[in-house]
C-alpha cells in the first residue's frame, strides 16, 4: 500500500469511526458514486484529490508530499434552514474528528482541513440538499521514489 493510499484510507478510517456515534449518523464513503437517496444523517464522501507539491530531501533521499484529498458532504432536510444546520454541525464533527489526531494514527506527519465551499443541490428524493466540499491536505515523507 502506498503511503498516499495509507493516509486516505486512514482520513476515511477516522471519520468513519469519529461520525458514528452521532444520531443519525451520516454514511461515510470513499470514492463511490453518491446513492440515488440521501441517508437522514447525510452522507459523507471522501475523494482521492491530488498531489499539490512534492519536494526532494536529500541524504537519505527522500520526498516531502502534500496531497489534497476531498471531503464532500451532502445533507437534505425540510427547510433552508433545517439543512443549513445539519451541515453546520456535521462540518463541526469533521472538523473536531480531524483536529482530535492530526496525525491519523501516524499515517501522516500532519492533516490540515481547508475552508468549506458550500452549494445547493438538488437530490432525488428530497426536495433540496446543502453541500459542502472541504479540501484537506495531507503531508507525509516518502524514502526513495515519491511513486512509493
Amino acid at each position: 500500500m502506498s503511503m498516499r493510499e495509507a493516509a486516505i484510507a486512514a482520513l476515511h478510517g477516522r471519520l468513519a469511526i469519529s461520525l458514528a456515534g452521532r444520531h443519525p449518523a451520516p454514511l461515510v464513503l470513499r470514492g463511490e458514486t453518491v446513492p440515488q437517496r440521501l441517508p437522514p444523517g447525510g452522507l459523507v464522501v471522501i475523494r482521492d484529490g491530488e498531489t499539490v507539491e512534492e519536494t526532494a530531501i536529500l541524504s537519505p533521499l527522500a520526498w516531502a508530499i502534500e496531497h489534497r484529498a476531498e471531503i464532500e458532504v451532502t445533507v437534505a432536510g425540510a427547510t433552508p434552514a433545517a439543512r443549513s444546520a445539519q451541515l453546520d454541525a456535521l462540518l463541526v464533527a469533521i472538523a473536531a474528528a480531524i483536529n482530535t489526531d492530526r496525525m491519523l494514527g501516524g499515517a501522516v506527519e500532519w492533516t490540515q482541513p481547508g475552508a468549506p465551499g458550500f452549494e445547493d443541490v438538488e437530490v432525488e428524493g428530497a426536495a433540496a440538499a446543502r453541500a459542502a466540499s472541504v479540501p484537506v491536505t495531507l503531508f507525509f515523507t516518502v524514502a526513495g521514489s515519491p511513486l512509493a
